[in-house]
């Protein structure tokens, strides 16, 4: 593949990064839920470039269906895995997906085959053809869809959302091939690297340690710390009027007490509840402050994985690989 040809399939994909995931974080947002036609809809444009992508390098059809091998995987998570029974009974569209994941098993199979005098670690230095190489960034992109999706059957990723898109990001960038990187040099200092979804994933966990700081500008420029108790609270907790509570995401670490001599109080816990209380005993709970005058509470916000994930996109373009850049300045 020509340079030219490179970056545009390069930006382009970045461009459908920035579009979806965007929609898909106001959506994680506004509603707490992300629809699985939203990554229907922009498997789309994954599916055209990757059909350009292939048809640019005219690999062996063996990679092709490698590729499907990919997609049809991914699409466990938004259409659910098909089953034998429902097959059997004529359901034509587990009878169409189980002919899918027939036939791309047995590409993979050919490939396997193919390719098999080609070690990774070749691929890894540069020592393989562009054929080969291809095909074990495919090998290693569907490790990766395992990997995302072993940790959300056991719940390290909590959200569907969450784990649909990182599946939908490997599919978009299999590989660091299909990155526009703008600096490299952090990249070049090490051969083995996180896939481009997980590094995605772990700059957005960095952001997560700007969460402290962003509560307390915020409770500072609203007058909400005022005593010590406060300044402990205002790092880890938001406060706001008692009044705008309803029908925001967050959970509310303000409740009344009843003290030993009988007087009532309110008291502001440190960490969010266990379980996620129903609508009665959220009102119920409002109701408590409101009889006590209560007019400002601190609350606890409830923020997708996704609001972090879109974010983290510019450092992923700009710098690559997070670990790439960390491990040469923890291991000098």
């Amino acid at each position: 593949m020509d340079v030219d040809s490179e970056a545009i399939l390069g930006w382009t994909r970045v461009a459908v990064l920035v579009l979806c995931m965007g929609w898909a974080a106001w959506f994680d947002h506004k509603e707490r839920r992300v629809a699985n036609e939203h990554w229907v809809v922009w498997s789309k444009p994954i599916l055209f470039i990757w059909t350009l992508d292939l048809l640019i390098q005219n690999p062996h059809w063996s990679v092709w269906l490698t590729a499907s091998a990919l997609v049809a995987y991914a699409s466990g998570s938004v259409l659910g895995r098909p089953t034998i029974r429902d097959a059997q009974q004529g359901n034509r569209m587990d009878q169409v997906v189980f002919v899918w994941y027939f036939v791309s098993i047995v590409g993979l199979l050919v490939a396997a085959l193919r390719f098999s005098t080609v070690h990774p670690l070749d691929v890894l230095v540069g020592d393989a053809s562009s054929e080969a190489t291809l095909w074990w960034s495919y090998i290693g992109a569907l490790f990766t869809l395992f990997v995302i999706d072993l940790a959300w059957r056991l719940r390290f990723i909590h959200g569907g959302a969450d784990a649909k898109a990182l599946m939908w990001v490997t599919l978009l960038f299999p590989s660091w091939a299909e990155v526009p990187l703008l600096s490299t040099e952090s990249m070049d200092e090490i051969v083995l690297h996180l896939p481009p979804s997980l590094s995605l994933l772990i700059w957005g966990g960095f952001l997560f340690i700007l969460i402290p700081l962003i509560l307390l500008i915020r409770n500072i420029f609203t007058g909400s710390i005022r005593s010590f108790s406060d300044l402990s609270m205002a790092w880890m907790a938001l406060s706001i009027p008692l009044a705008s509570v309803h029908g925001r995401h967050v959970w509310i670490l303000s409740d009344t007490m009843a003290l030993p001599s009988g007087e009532t109080v309110v008291h502001h816990q440190r960490r969010a509840p266990r379980r996620t209380p129903s609508e009665e005993e959220l009102m119920e709970q409002i109701r408590r402050l409101e009889e006590l005058g209560t007019e400002r509470i601190w609350v606890s916000l409830k923020l997708p994985l996704l609001l972090f994930l879109f974010p983290a996109i510019l450092p992923l373009v700009m710098i690559g690989d997070p670990m790439a850049t960390l491990l040469p300045l923890l291991l000098p």
